[in-house]
């Protein structure tokens, strides 16, 4: 299992070893697409078709991401139909972000699936946790998501929160560490 399949998976990775290559090379060869969709004017359907390249999937043709777009790696990122992924939006998604149908992302949402060790001599090993967000999520301007949290469905996290726990179906969430308010109405 090569460090890319690890990651995936979840756990401690250890930056030393050999085959962690892998994911800086990963990393260049996916920065050259994310540049690509960040600098240059594109249809909608040319986003979607970079957007697949740096994926590696064919992204739906019902789901739409606004660029300026940014990712460590890019290619641990699987969103479903109907996604909607507005500008300057960052995946840290080594531990693989997954996105279900009918959500929305402001702008500026953040989600990170990679942590470091707390004590100083384990700071060099990465530790990822996938991040999971349902059907018919919202997620508001500027949001944070911690790793291995799961925002279940039809829930709404407010603007600047940041999420650092799981998050139960039809929630609506605020603050930093983001809190239950209330169910959504409706």
């Amino acid at each position: 299992m090569n460090a890319l399949d690890k990651a995936l998976k979840g756990g401690i990775l250890d930056y030393d070893e050999a085959d962690f290559k892998l994911v800086d090379q990963t990393v260049e060869k996916n920065t050259q697409i994310i540049n690509e969709i960040n600098y240059q004017n594109h249809s909608i359907d040319e986003r979607r078709r970079l957007f697949s390249r740096l994926f590696g999937y064919q992204v739906p043709n019902t789901s739409d991401i606004k660029a300026p777009f940014n990712a460590d790696l890019g290619c641990h990122t699987f969103i479903k139909d109907n996604v909607f992924i507005n500008k300057d939006c960052f995946f840290m998604d080594l531990g693989g972000v997954w996105i279900d149908e009918g959500t929305k992302l402001g702008p500026r949402v953040a989600l990170i699936t990679v942590n470091h060790g707390e004590a100083p001599t384990e700071r060099k090993t990465l530790i990822t946790k996938s991040i999971h967000i349902g059907k018919n999520v919202w997620l508001g301007t500027g949001v944070t998501v911690l790793p291995g949290v799961t925002i279940d469905e039809n829930s709404i996290v407010g603007a600047a929160s940041v999420v650092t726990k799981d998050v139960a179906p039809n929630s609506v969430v605020v603050g930093s560490p983001a809190k239950k308010i209330r169910d959504v109405r409706g």
